[in-house]
Formats: structure tokens, sequence, C-alpha cells
């Protein structure tokens, strides 16, 4: 094994994944997937995770772990409270049980962060020196790369680097674009209660309602970014996440909200291998500033 190759955890909702990345191909060696609850006790998720990263066998090296907030990532407890997931994990020196498990060092980064590296390092960003990652789904996650390294912190980005906590249109973002947002505005528009693939379909057929609402959630995406781009002097911004399949329907209202700006705007390269590879460049030494 040489030193390229990194054991990697990428903790979900509701999935772990398992993975020696082989940095210099800019590859996955092995991959496991797991499904424990994440509603269920701290033993059994912690369980889960430990004996789907088990799976890769004996490896070398220390693990690094793309972990979602509210996370202390530097310290490696969860601060997991009413948020629906991953409750019992709540004040749980997460750190200590992989270290102690694993037999090995454990550190951490933010799973969006490890999502924005990957595409930087391998994917959609790659050869920029400064980016912007978006994941449109549940929610709206973000990512600001420089040079390789999460910017979370700064005049030049968001709080704690996540888009979520801006407004635009006099509104918290994830009122305006987000899976229940659209699934709102669409059931006030259409009459017909359907998620945000559905109203895709129907857009795509010609129903001027659908398209309406996904034109507006989407360019409410350019908007609330757009003054962050200038600050943080994105090269590119790149959108992945699952409503990113819908490209053809995000693309233009993506464009129309940013006005103007003359960066580049590109779909994310990866999908589910991005936070695997970006989780394994950060665990080369950069950190955090």
């Amino acid at each position: 094994m040489t030193h390229a190759v990194v054991p990697v955890l990428e903790i979900g909702g509701t999935h772990v994944t398992a993975a020696l990345v082989d940095l210099d191909a800019h590859g996955v060696l092995a991959e496991h997937r797991g499904h424990p609850d994440a509603q269920g006790s701290a033993e059994a998720i912690l369980s889960g995770w430990i004996d789907t990263a088990r799976l890769l066998g004996d490896v070398a090296g220390d693990w690094v772990v793309a972990m979602p907030g509210p996370f202390d990532h530097d310290a490696g407890i969860g601060r997991f409270r009413d948020v629906g997931k991953f409750d019992s994990l709540d004040g749980v020196d997460v750190g200590a049980a992989l270290r102690e498990a694993l037999g090995a060092d454990v550190r951490f980064v933010n799973d969006a962060d490890a999502y924005g590296l990957g595409e930087w390092f391998a994917g959609a960003a790659e050869g920029s020196s400064r980016a912007v990652l978006l994941t449109l789904g549940t929610g709206l996650g973000s990512a600001f790369v420089a040079e390789g390294a999460p910017i979370a912190a700064g005049a030049d980005v968001p709080l704690d680097g996540e888009i979520h906590f801006e407004s635009v249109r006099g509104l918290p973002v994830e009122d305006v674009v987000s899976r229940r947002a659209l699934m709102a505005a669409g059931l006030a528009a259409t009459g017909v209660e359907r998620d945000v693939h559905e109203l895709a379909i129907a857009a795509r057929a010609g129903e001027k309602a659908a398209a309406a609402v996904l034109a507006s959630g989407f360019s409410a995406v350019g908007e609330v970014i757009r003054p962050w781009l200038d600050r943080f002097g994105a090269e590119v911004l790149v959108i992945g996440g699952s409503m990113s399949r819908s490209w053809d329907l995000v693309e233009p209202a993506v464009i129309a909200g940013l006005d103007g700006w003359d960066g580049r705007l590109e779909r994310a390269a990866l999908g589910d291998t991005a936070p695997l590879l970006g989780a394994a460049w950060f665990g080369r030494g950069r950190r955090v500033v």
C-alpha cells in the first residue's frame, strides 16, 4: 500500500460507505456500503459504521471520515439534536469510539466540503484555483474551495461556509429552493402534490405551471450564490446533488439567477465518488482554515 492510498468513511443519513481511495489514480480501489438506522441507539449506529469499515480488511494509515453536521469536526463529537438523524450521538465522542475500534487515528471533514474537494481535485472544477460547489437536494449544501483547502470562515464566505444560512427574496433560502419548498410551490401552483423529479417530467412535457415553479426555484440558487461568488473570487460554480439530474432545467434557471456572472458553471461530474475522493484529499494534510 502506498502513501497515496487513504481509508475513508463517508457518513450519510441513510448509509455509510467505507472505501480505499487511491489519490494517484483518482479512483476507488475497494468500496463497501452499509445502512445502519440513523434513529438507532448510539451503540447500534457506531457498530454499523465500524462493521462497514472493517469490511475493507486490514488497512494501513489514518482514516478520514466525511461527516454531516451539526458535528464538531475538530473534536470529533456529535452535536445532533432535534435534526431528525443521529440524535443518540448528541454529545458522544465519535472520534474516540472510532479510534479505539479501528486502531488508527481518525480525522473528520464536513461532508459538503468533502464533496467540493472531490470535484475540485478530480471532477468538474479540476484545474481551478477557487471553486464553489452547491448540492441541490433535501436542502442546499455548499463548499468553498481555495487551492485545495475548504474555506469555512472569513468575510469571503457565508457563516461557516454554509449557504443555507442565507436568505433570498426575503426568505430563508431553503424556504425557496429545497425539496420541501419546491414540492410546496408545485402543490400551490398546480393543485397536485408531486416530488421534484415529477415536476421536472411535467415541465418537459409542456406543463407551464410546473416549469415556472422549477425555473423560479432554481434561479434563486443563482441569486443567493452570486454575491458570494464575487467575494470569493470563484472561477467555477459546480452544482451537484439529486436535482442536478434535471440539468436541462437547472442550468438555464441558475444562469438567469447569476445575472451575467462571468465565471464557469458546471454540473458535478463524480456523483457518489466525489466525497470519497475529497475526504482522501483532505487526509493528506489539508485542514479547514
